[in-house]
């Protein structure tokens, strides 16, 4: 079932691209980054809410707060260059550099939480790095 997830995260991943190009033009890209979060902000509380799902909020640790914090702010910064990025650039060229962050994922995962790699994680990581030296060069 996670397949399906990661299919359907790359597709509405694909629409934010496509959608914020074309909301960004003409305004301030961080104006355009807080009206995204604020209705980021309303879908998924949404659904916690309609779910149930707000009473573990109790629950929840400070180990896991707060790397879910760093997580928040990581993603905030990442959406503030990222629409700054799209504002000025190539939407096709800046979210081909932006999957950069899968070959920085995957050495951060073997880094910080051991996961391993493999000849098939490394043959990916040079050929997504080889895909962006061919789109900037």
């Amino acid at each position: 079932m996670w397949i399906i997830y990661a299919l359907l995260s790359a597709f509405f991943a694909a629409l934010t691209a496509i959608f914020a190009k074309a909301g960004v033009q003409n305004i301030n890209s961080n104006l355009a980054t807080a009206i995204r979060t604020v209705v980021v902000l309303i879908l998924i509380w949404s659904i916690v809410l309609f779910r149930g799902e707000a009473k573990d909020l109790g629950s929840i640790s400070k180990y896991s707060l707060t790397f879910l914090i760093l997580s928040g702010l990581a993603t905030g910064f990442s959406w503030i260059f990222y629409f700054k990025a799209i504002q000025t650039g190539n939407v096709s060229q800046v979210a081909l550099i932006d999957k950069l962050s899968v070959v920085l994922t995957l050495i951060l995962a073997a880094v910080f939480l051991g996961e391993p790699f493999s000849l098939k994680v490394v043959a990916a990581m040079v050929l997504i790095v080889s895909g962006v030296i061919v789109l900037i060069w």
